[in-house]
């Protein structure tokens, strides 16, 4: 009897923790021309291989398939730390709006990468992932104003995040 309860509470654990996220709301409409080029990760909630990123910076162009080739580099621990440098590639997933991508690291898993908030003069963003796990506030400067900043953060935190697990990203060019 002991070993069905368990079993039984153990598979009600699992369905809750399968559980689907809300929806991540994304921006309307994302013209991709204008979105390629260079962006400065001026804050983020980092994942494992960001921990410690200084001078971090995400580049994008379209590559002719549609997909977009993308490098994301920057010095690890320190500013004079090693270059790490990756080549991810997007594949917009959502073409009425462009603002959901798979982004691919490793084949042929793809994560989720959605525009969550973009400026109308495109120089400032937030990408977003419907887990709340990751968030990525850049720029195509490598600093943002400080009010600026705070109402990203404030977006940021109205989307369902943990605002505390944002890091600043050192930068300086």
């Amino acid at each position: 009897m002991f070993s069905k309860w368990t079993t039984g509470c153990a598979g009600l654990l699992f369905i809750a923790g399968c559980a689907s996220h809300p929806p991540m709301p994304t921006v309307d409409y994302v013209d991709l021309d204008r979105f390629m080029g260079d962006w400065y990760v001026i804050a983020n909630i980092p994942t494992f291989i960001e921990k410690g990123a200084h001078n971090a910076l995400e580049s994008y162009e379209r590559n002719s398939d549609g997909s977009i080739a993308t490098t994301f580099e920057f010095r690890k621990d320190s500013y004079d730390g090693p270059l790490k440098t990756y080549h991810p590639t997007g594949f917009v997933q959502d073409n009425g709006s462009n603002a959901i991508w798979g982004m691919q690291f490793i084949w042929p898993i793809k994560a989720d990468y959605r525009i969550i908030y973009l400026n109308a003069d495109y120089t400032q963003t937030v990408i977003g992932r419907k887990q709340r796990d990751y968030v990525w506030i850049m720029a195509r400067t490598p600093e943002i104003s400080e009010a600026d900043y705070q109402q990203l953060r404030r977006f940021i935190a109205d989307q369902g995040y943990d605002v505390e697990a944002i890091r600043e990203v050192p930068q300086r060019w």
